[in-house]
């Protein structure tokens, strides 16, 4: 029999610490800037193989076991941007609490961490989800392993691809954010009849990437949420009551205090339709991995690639994290019987947002995985709960919310990460429950500098400024807050849960038909809530996507892309926290000098990257 491959080394462990890290911040500020992540395991495999070469040895489990490690760190940024933001926001915090943040984001990760270990048999074993970004993983991982053991060369570039389009991301967020040469959007508006009718799009090769990661069908279904918003609402509500002043300022003002609400129903009406269609098969996917741990205490010889991290010890972790889940709470409500209620409601909503989340990873993938959705579900619920418990006076019960949802979202957000891992896992034959123990390093390591990323970024830009919109933070504030203030605007939650139900309808139809073009509701929903500038990159790189496919672009052609649009979007992303420091530590806003006038020049950048990804991935060299 041979020697089992090393896994956990200590090389290991130190690169998926420092990747975690790095990844983390850089998702946190996609996140904050276009409301929307994407998974870093694809990018965390290909860093991982390249600095792992440089050693005499190295193994496609050590690489496994790195971009576990990342991942988890990468998805957490995702509950924790999401979500905290909203206690600033509503003047709970003044600045980001360094330790606040860390305790938050670490209790939600653990806990999601632990949650997903019984489900890891139920969905990937029995149920055999694909887990799509999972299997692009353990592919890139085992095409890395042969090329680290042949002599053939790697015609996608692999690091050097995403060194040279991190440069170009780099260089043109250095331009437009750092020296100001020109704006970050192109936009403009006309009247109709009386009606607004708005279009824009961001200039951000970050965008086109996440477009072009999450594909076509996401693309065109964001958009068209964008459009429900901004070519249907806008113009009927301007219609019906006019509007003052220039019609883009106009637009936008009433998009952000009416019509985006419309994207708060049909969110929420897609969360609760989450839990209806899985709640079945994640009840039978608990019994059979219930039915899987009995089996393992009879067996005597489990294979490595079966042992996950032990049920009972899983059971006694989390009983313990329920004591610093209730104490962050009572620091709050400072109430003992309203605080054990909290930890109690977070820790149901916990497991089955983070079982929702999990298996929707495994049909749609982790970048596409709608966690905002469930947050919000959950914090309307929390809302609801703590106004009848509290009454409407309350001044604390919105942030006690905000903190469930908090708690939650780290969770669900993690879940969604650690079964695509674990499918990656099982596909190259790693052992479960040390990817495990790794997602928790994973989780450790960025809950450590998420606070200082948070707090270098709101110092430079302001989190929910036009810079930093922070739009998931903003709607969990708005409707936490509406609910106790009476101001959220439920005649537009009411049309959006409308539009949600007319759309989960289209989606059965699609079901019921076989058509491969499905209309999952919660990206329509996110389409609707987020600015139209940020849907329509992200339409096009899907677009691009799509050629890509109908060119029959070969798997090495498929694997460069992605290794471009990784590149691009961590590139755009680092610098963007890189030219935020200067400003973080001297306290100046206009440390970087000024060079307006290049618009022309962002323009034609712009292009040219949609134009240097499209030729990439459609014609053949």
């Amino acid at each position: 029999m041979s020697k089992p491959l090393p896994e956990i080394t200590p090389k290991a462990i130190v690169l998926g610490v420092l990747l975690s890290m790095v990844l983390a911040g850089a998702n946190a500020y996609l996140g904050l800037f276009a409301g929307m992540t994407v998974s870093a395991s694809i990018p965390a495999a290909v860093i991982s193989m390249a600095v792992l070469r440089l050693f005499r040895k190295s193994n496609i489990l050590e690489n496994n076991i790195v971009q576990t490690a990342a991942s988890a760190g990468e998805s957490l940024a995702a509950g924790v941007i999401f979500t905290i933001p909203a206690l600033v926001l509503m003047g709970v915090w003044t600045d980001f609490d360094y330790l606040e943040v860390a305790k938050i984001s670490a209790i939600g990760g653990v806990i999601g961490v632990l949650f997903t270990v019984p489900l890891r048999r139920a969905l990937i074993v029995e149920a055999k989800l694909k887990y799509p970004e999972g299997v692009a993983t353990a592919a890139i991982l085992e095409a890395g392993e042969k090329s680290r053991t042949s002599t053939e060369k790697d015609e996608s570039g692999g690091l050097i691809t995403i060194a040279i389009s991190g440069l170009v991301g780099g260089a043109m967020k250095l331009c437009q954010q750092g020296f100001s040469m020109w704006h970050a959007a192109i936009e403009g508006a006309t009247v109709v009849g009386g009606s607004i009718f708005g279009i824009g799009t961001d200039l951000s090769p970050a965008l086109i990437s996440v477009g072009y990661i999450v594909g076509r069908n996401i693309g065109i279904l964001v958009v068209a949420g964008g459009l429900i918003s901004w070519a249907i609402a806008i113009p009927i509500y301007t219609a019906i009551y006019g509007f003052e002043g220039e019609p883009m300022p106009a637009a936008w003002d009433i998009w952000n205090s009416q019509i985006r609400y419309l994207g708060v129903g049909a969110m929420v009406v897609g969360g609760i339709w989450s839990l209806i269609t899985l709640f079945k098969p994640l009840i039978n996917g608990i019994k059979a991995s219930l039915e899987a741990v009995k089996k393992s205490k009879l067996a005597t010889d489990i294979p490595t690639h079966e042992q996950d991290f032990p049920i009972n010890y899983v059971g006694m972790a989390l009983a313990v994290l329920l004591i610093p889940v209730y104490l962050l709470y009572f620091e709050i409500v400072n109430d003992v019987a309203i605080a054990a209620l909290l930890a109690v409601v977070m820790m149901i909503f916990g497991f089955l947002f983070s079982a929702v989340a999990a298996y929707m990873a495994g049909i749609v993938g982790s970048s596409n995985n709608p966690i905002s959705g469930v947050t919000i579900a959950t914090i309307l619920f929390s809302s609801l709960l703590l106004l009848s418990l509290l009454g409407k006076n309350s001044d604390v019960g919105a942030s006690a919310a905000i903190m469930i949802g908090a708690v939650v979202c780290c969770a669900a957000a993690i879940g969604g990460d650690n079964l695509q891992d674990l499918k990656t896992g099982h596909i190259v034959g790693a052992t479960p429950w040390k990817q495990q123990i790794m997602q928790i390093i994973g989780v450790l390591s960025a809950a450590v500098v998420l606070g200082l990323v948070l707090d270098i970024l709101h110092t430079a830009y302001t989190i929910g400024s036009p810079t930093l919109s922070a739009p998931q933070a903003t709607l969990m504030k708005s409707v936490a807050d509406g609910v106790f203030t009476g101001n959220l605007p439920w005649t537009m939650v009411g049309f959006g849960a409308i539009i949600g139900v007319i759309i989960i309808l289209i989606d059965l139809r699609q079901k019921r038909i076989g058509s491969d073009f499905r209309v999952p509701i919660l990206a329509v929903a996110v389409g609707i809530y987020l600015p139209i500038e940020l849907t329509v990159p992200i339409f096009i790189g899907g677009m691009i996507a799509h050629f890509s496919d109908r060119s029959k672009a070969t798997d090495t052609m498929k694997k460069k892309g992605l290794l471009m649009a990784s590149g691009l979007i961590t590139g755009e992303a680092l610098v963007g926290i890189l030219v935020a420091v200067p400003i973080f530590i001297t306290g100046s806003k206009d440390w970087w000098p000024q060079f307006s006038g290049f618009q022309l020049i962002g323009i034609a950048s712009f292009l040219g990257v949609i134009g240097w990804l499209y030729k990439s991935v459609t014609q053949k060299s």
